[in-house]
């Protein structure tokens, strides 16, 4: 991994992770890592900003994540995998880095405020829901990472750990941080089976995890064209989910053949949903083939995670040396 330039990046462990995880970071994650040299941790620290009353729901979906990542092609050989919690020095750092953070850049962060309103029915008037970019900012810098890949909705929170990493460095004298950039990469955004956003909170994903008997049930209630009452009514396949799903599980030559059909009703809805499950669950067939592997074999995912571990807290460490010397404390 010497030489490659570094990233960071993490995942709150919130649930099992469905196909809009999947295309939205992970399938980016499995393709850096071969060019990068990769740190991927599970956020189990940030979960708690917003699900602090549930803990034990945090604790269980660890382990989940780290099977969908092993399954999904994340491989230790070529990559870090860790739990956030697990390596204390962020805590230190995020304690550290707090004492330099002005309250107004924290109150700004666009993400904030548009939680607070998304997520009216919890109590989100708490320091560490304010704070979290703050440790954010300590995951990231923690490891002097060049580069973070995030979404557009993010670069924010890039440009806040900037900011705090030169602020620490102006203010005692030594240049101990990088300031990573952000990475932005094209992504395949997949709706869910109702056409609203995959959230587990609207029931409405796929996840990594299931059977190819639960894909083809979820598949065959998924929305189509509103519009298309009866299959001899044309369709629209450019409003329809279910053609997204082609464009991304189906080869060209199909892909090609349905939009047409569909126009001039040739195809109905459930000839067409039948054809695009197929092709799901063939895309999908390897990853579960891993995730069996994987499950049949615990040790040897407990000694995948404590390899992690291991590497991701000599890093941090020696960061953390580095911090103290500068402050002098």
């Amino acid at each position: 991994m010497s030489g490659k330039k570094r990233i960071l990046s993490g995942m709150r462990p919130t649930g099992r992770l469905h196909l809009g995880n999947y295309h939205g970071a992970l399938a980016n994650w499995i393709k850096l890592q071969h060019e990068y040299d990769c740190f991927f941790f599970i956020a189990d620290w940030h979960a708690l900003t917003s699900n602090y009353e549930n803990p034990e729901e945090i604790l269980s979906y660890i382990r989940e994540m780290m099977l969908d990542w092993l399954s999904a092609g994340l491989s230790p050989e070529k990559c870090t995998m860790f739990v956030q919690s697990h390596i204390k020095e962020h805590a230190e750092l995020f304690l550290l880095l707090s004492m330099i953070t002005p309250v107004p850049w924290l109150e700004r962060n666009p993400t904030y405020k548009d939680q607070i309103v998304q997520l009216e029915n919890k109590d989100l008037s708490t320091f560490g829901f304010l704070g979290y970019p703050v440790l954010q900012a300590a995951d990231i810098i923690m490891y002097k990472a060049d580069t973070v890949p995030v979404g557009v909705d993010q670069v924010p929170h890039v440009e806040l750990t900037r900011e705090i990493a030169r602020r620490f460095n102006f203010l005692y004298k030594k240049e101990v941080f990088p300031e990573p950039e952000a990475l932005l990469a094209e992504t395949s955004k997949v709706l869910g089976l109702d056409r609203r956003k995959m959230s587990k909170s609207y029931d409405n994903c796929i996840y990594l995890a299931d059977p190819a008997d639960v894909v083809l049930k979820k598949v065959s209630g998924m929305v189509t064209d509103p519009q298309r009452m009866r299959k001899s009514d044309p369709g629209d396949p450019d409003i329809c989910n279910v053609y997204d799903f082609h464009k991304i599980y189906s080869d060209e030559a199909l892909v090609n053949e349905i939009a047409p059909a569909c126009r001039k009703a040739e195809i109905g809805c459930v000839d067409c949903k039948k054809k695009m499950a197929e092709n799901l669950v063939k895309a999908m067939a390897p990853i579960q083939e891993k995730r069996k592997f994987y499950e049949s074999c615990p040790q040897k995912v407990d000694e995948i995670i404590s390899a992690g571990e291991t590497r991701a807290r000599a890093v941090a460490v020696k960061t953390m040396e580095d911090v103290r010397a500068a402050i002098n404390i």
